[in-house]
């Protein structure tokens, strides 16, 4: 998530780690995408990544717990991070406040959407559990569609799920996939990357048919300009609530590669439970 929306929704974020070679790092704290993205070009090995101990988490809960009566905590899916199981161990060992564990069956601003969703409900005044139950809502209708440049980084990651259908597919493509039950599959293929992005238009407009605005967000891997073209027509052609561009953490790129760009989204009305 951009860092301007952490700081203006009143968030706290516990990076995932990111391990290259010798060095480890802290995902958005001590590696940005800025110094990710070349570095990964440059590693003979893919980096790999883990989830946050559920010592970490304890002492975000501490310190949270000197300004707050409960906690709402919404993670990465299951299916691809051990983060949820760190959080969960955590409110075990955790007694000050009561601690909502959310698993979000999504990932980068499929997962920022539904933070952000539960933010404005706490500064709307809910209380912990109505909070939580907006995230848990937006679960089942939060979408996350994305093209990737290869399939090898997810290959390599161990993250490829249901898209390892496309692994041995002609070159020349580019694989449309998605978040699905909170994994990676399979959903379309193409030929060329302005194909694939005008399919992901079409497949967003499929699902919001009829489902009136929308709240989006645009992501990529060191694809800026590709990112900020989609950014405008989603603009242009949807009703959005809300609609953020978002670099791809090094966490998520390390898995999917440079030149990945998807959106996430939910209906507007599956915010208030319409």
């Amino acid at each position: 998530m951009p860092a301007d929306l952490v700081t203006q929704y009143g968030l706290h974020v516990i990076p995932l780690w990111v391990h290259s070679g010798e060095q480890s790092y802290r995902d958005g704290v001590d590696l940005m995408p800025s110094q990710f993205y070349p570095l990964l070009a440059r590693a003979p090995d893919l980096p790999i990544t883990s989830q946050p101990s559920a010592g970490e988490f304890l002492d975000m809960y501490r310190k949270l717990a000197r300004e707050t009566k409960v906690i709402v905590s919404v993670h990465i899916s299951t299916e691809l991070s051990g983060t949820v199981a760190s959080a969960l161990a955590a409110r075990q060992m955790f007694h000050q406040v009561p601690v909502h564990v959310v698993d979000s069956r999504s990932a980068a601003m499929g997962l920022g959407l539904i933070a952000l969703a539960a933010a404005r409900a706490a500064a709307e005044g809910q209380n912990g559990a109505q909070v939580a139950a907006v995230a848990e809502r937006l679960v089942p209708w939060t979408n996350v569609l994305f093209v990737v440049d290869t399939l090898e980084y997810l290959r390599k990651g161990g993250r490829i799920g249901g898209a390892s259908a496309l692994a041995g597919s002609v070159i020349r493509i580019k694989p449309i996939l998605h978040i699905h039950e909170g994994r990676i599959d399979a959903l379309d293929k193409v030929r060329t990357l302005r194909k694939a992005l005008n399919r992901l238009m079409e497949i967003v407009a499929e699902r919001v048919r009829g489902a009136g605005p929308i709240h989006a967000a645009v992501v990529h891997a060191a694809a800026p300009a590709e990112a900020e073209a989609l950014w405008d027509r989603l603009a242009r052609t949807f009703d959005c609530a809300e609609l953020h561009l978002a670099e791809l953490s090094p966490a998520i790129g390390t898995h999917v590669g440079p030149g990945t760009v998807g959106i996430a989204f939910y209906p507007t009305a599956q915010e208030s439970g319409a």
